[in-house]
């Protein structure tokens, strides 16, 4: 039985991009477009459901923030082999992709993205299934490459389990520190900046100090990126955010604005931190407590420490706009409002 051929819903997207000038997503519009292209086809199974359920997400947004991280790292060091990086960044995308399945059955998310989530739509069976099967194909892509490719490809997977069962162990747990949560994110969400940003320059030709130059980046510029994440969770909007405010009080996960008021000892949001299902009066009393307190700033400043640490990282590469693109979407993520 040969995969479906007539899905219209895997039609590649229109490619995102950031708001401003010098938009860095402009500096790899058709290397994005592959990578659209890629997903469009790695999507495709024998089985409808695993289609179905892997473009809901794929296909319904995203703003292709870690495959941009990829691809200007690879141009970054004058990288020539574009399809090779376009693999990487499919791969890259495809891990994300499954991650954010998994993490909506774990939470039990009802939105993502600004619609229903594949949890809610679709089930918990088959949006697990879904997941698995979206790894899988990461590894279509990422296993042709040499032996240290497909080494850091899997590290990073490990990082991502790793870091959402060290956050399951903070869950709802006052004794989290800013330390604890450094972690979580740097498994969690900052390990996939930083293996595609190391790869991009190792699939370059870049030489160690190099590599290990876009490693920090990647790092740091995750991190950052995390951390304004939790930011928006308390000052968002939903028709831009795509989901609601205070998701993180709801589900016990301790983001760095949540812990940060539980250092200052402020009762509402020990209260509702604690609890397995604060109402929803709660959750906005608290929400308020945290904007009004020092915690958004704190976290915002710290944000900052982590984008300039990643700026520092850049002064490394040469020259060029690609590098330049990388610089922007540091400032761009940190000062975005969605």
């Amino acid at each position: 039985m040969k995969p479906n051929s007539a899905i219209p819903s895997t039609a590649p997207r229109r490619i995102p991009s950031l708001r401003g000038a010098g938009d860095p997503f402009s500096y790899v519009r058709e290397e994005l477009e592959l990578v659209e292209q890629n997903l469009a086809q790695a999507i495709r199974s024998r089985e409808q459901t695993l289609t179905d359920i892997a473009a809901h997400l794929i296909l319904g947004g995203g703003k292709r923030v870690r495959p941009v991280v990829t691809l200007l790292a690879f141009l970054a060091f004058d990288g020539k082999r574009t399809q090779d990086i376009v693999d990487i960044a499919t791969s890259i995308e495809l891990i994300h992709t499954a991650t954010l399945l998994h993490d909506d059955i774990l939470d039990g998310a009802e939105t993502r993205r600004g619609k229903e989530s594949a949890f809610k739509k679709f089930g918990l069976k088959s949006t697990l299934v879904t997941g698995d099967f979206l790894f899988i194909k990461a590894f279509e892509f990422a296993g042709k490459f040499d032996e240290t490719v497909v080494q850091w490809t899997a590290d990073a997977c490990a990082l991502l389990t790793e870091g959402e069962i060290l956050q399951g162990i903070f869950n709802r747990n006052k004794a989290v520190t800013v330390d604890d949560y450094i972690e979580i994110v740097r498994r969690k969400t900052a390990s996939l900046f930083q293996t595609g940003a190391k790869v991009g320059a190792y699939l370059a030709g870049a030489n160690t100090a190099l590599i290990e130059a876009a490693d920090c980046y990647g790092l740091n510029m995750g991190i950052a990126f995390q951390i304004i994440d939790d930011v928006l969770d308390v000052v968002g909007h939903l028709e831009l955010l795509g989901k609601p405010t205070g998701m993180d009080l709801r589900d016990g996960n301790p983001s760095l604005p949540i812990i940060l008021s539980l250092n200052t000892g402020d009762a509402a949001v020990c209260e509702v931190f604690k609890q397995a299902r604060p109402s929803e009066g709660e959750i906005s009393t608290a929400l308020e407590a945290i904007k009004a307190g020092p915690a958004i700033r704190q976290a915002k400043a710290l944000s900052q420490q982590y984008a300039e640490n990643a700026l520092r990282s850049l002064r490394k590469f040469p020259p060029s706009l690609h590098r330049n693109g990388l610089k922007t979407l540091v400032q761009l993520i940190i000062d975005r409002d969605f």
